[in-house]
């Protein structure tokens, strides 16, 4: 169900193919809209495509439903499955059951990409193997990677709210959580529910049992003792507290912001539960250079240095962003604006003032809401109409010392058909400008 445009879709629904399964992929989008999926599963005789709609028929009599991440958690198709008796499944918790291999999961509302890719990088560099990393990753289906687990294997997911619905499905947790942190997010998926969205992040410690740990914060860790009371469960897994104190002061990390730090504090104390030393975690995470899209350093031009925040799709996190970048006179340039998750943009307000000469808009529900909650600042702001004339009026305005960030603070949806397409529009126009201006 959902065979969507980013190759996990149909990554997936090739390996259950190849394992000879009889295999419907339906999608709401048209056989037109998907046309680049569904040609690279046309050799396979054994997948029928449904597309443009669902059909309740086709929630009968199967084996299992394998649920694309972000359905609606109330689909009527789903909870007609439910009632025929049909088990749902997701990528990520499907993988987790076949292949019986600790998993190391990474999730919260902002820095799970980073920590996992911390995480990833440390193991990778320290056991000389390439370990395998999935989840929520652009393009990688979660199915194909059963291809190149062994039997000794570790394996790294990041792991979003929807995947986490599977694992609940399933009744697993990974054998170590790391919950970085909760804000509000999905607002408008969740119906302006918090509790329903921490119940979908729970899931991550939920079925641990005493030989398991979480990694998380103190904040973390009451939420997760309220939510544990109200479902009567027991938390006896290894609970590990951490906060930046555990890295030494002299500590340097290669990329900017104190919430960086906190990341590199939370991939530390799940490296630790795998038995690394701290000396050689310490002097791995030093040489981390980032993920891409996440205050991302993509050069210099004419003294302004250029940073793409582009996965930054709330508030909160331009407000990370800002304050890792910023200084005590106002030099960023912002680039933001985007699609609205009822999410209140007000407490930008202030650390847009505090850090921005100027902020240049994108159009969208978030913008106009954005908009309002700036009606009586000073900040000097204006809208455009694409990503091209926001570069461009940027670099108008960008003087040498200056910083050109881009940070939407909304989704993307609207002006693009996801983050990705947005984040690879800014890298290709910021690309060129360096190719032809830095020769």
């Amino acid at each position: 169900m959902g065979l969507g445009l980013l190759g996990r879709g149909v990554g997936d629904a090739k390996f259950l193919a190849e394992c000879g399964a009889e295999v419907t992929v339906t999608d709401l989008k048209s056989a037109e809209q998907l046309r680049v999926s569904v040609e690279q599963l046309s050799a396979f005789a054994n997948i029928t495509f449904i597309l443009g709609e669902h059909r309740l028929e086709d929630f009968e009599n199967k084996d299992m439903i394998l649920v694309a991440a972000g359905v609606p958690f109330d689909s009527p198709y789903l909870e007609h499955a439910k009632k025929q008796n049909v088990p749902l499944t997701m990528s990520a918790a499907l993988f987790a059951q076949l292949s019986k291999v600790p998993m190391v999961g990474v999730t919260g509302t902002r820095g799970k990409s980073t920590v996992a890719a911390m995480i990833h990088h440390v193991l990778t560099s320290l056991t000389g193997e390439e370990i395998v990393l999935g989840g929520n990753i652009r393009g990688v289906s979660n199915l194909q990677l059963l291809k190149e687990v062994k039997e000794d294997s570790v394996v790294v997911f990041e792991l979003d709210s929807w995947q986490l619905q599977g694992f609940g499905w399933a009744k697993i947790s990974p054998q170590i959580a790391v919950f970085t942190n909760f804000m509000p997010d999905h607002l408008n998926y969740y119906k302006n529910d918090l509790n329903s969205y921490f119940k979908d992040k729970a899931q991550i410690f939920l079925y641990q049992d005493d030989h398991d740990v979480l990694v998380t914060t103190p904040e973390v860790l009451e939420k997760a003792k309220l939510f544990a009371t109200k479902v009567d469960i027991t938390l006896g897994q290894e609970v590990v507290l951490t906060d930046m104190s555990v890295l030494p002061e002299d500590f340097t990390l290669r990329i900017p912001g104190e919430h960086n730090r906190l990341n590199a504090a939370l991939a530390f104390g799940a490296l630790q539960a795998l038995s690394l030393r701290e000396e050689e975690i310490l002097d791995s995470l030093s040489t981390f250079s980032g993920v891409s899209g996440r205050l991302e350093y993509m050069g210099e031009v004419d003294g302004v240095k250029i940073y793409n925040d582009n996965n930054s799709t709330t508030p909160q996190a331009t407000i990370a962003g800002l304050e890792a970048l910023g200084s005590d006179s106002p030099k960023v340039v912002l680039i933001a604006g985007g699609a609205y998750k009822d999410v209140d943009p007000s407490p930008l307000v202030f650390v847009l003032e505090k850090y921005c000469k100027k902020i240049i808009l994108l159009p969208g529900s978030g913008t106009e809401h954005l908009l309002a909650a700036l009606t009586s600042s000073s900040t000097d702001k204006v809208t455009v109409a694409s990503l091209e004339e926001a570069v461009q009026k940027a670099r108008e305005v960008s003087v040498q010392g200056d910083v050109l960030l881009f940070s939407p603070a909304f989704a993307s949806f609207g002006m693009f058909a996801n983050e990705y397409e947005r984040n690879d529009a800014f890298v290709a126009i910021i690309e060129d400008i360096l190719e032809h201006e830095n020769v």
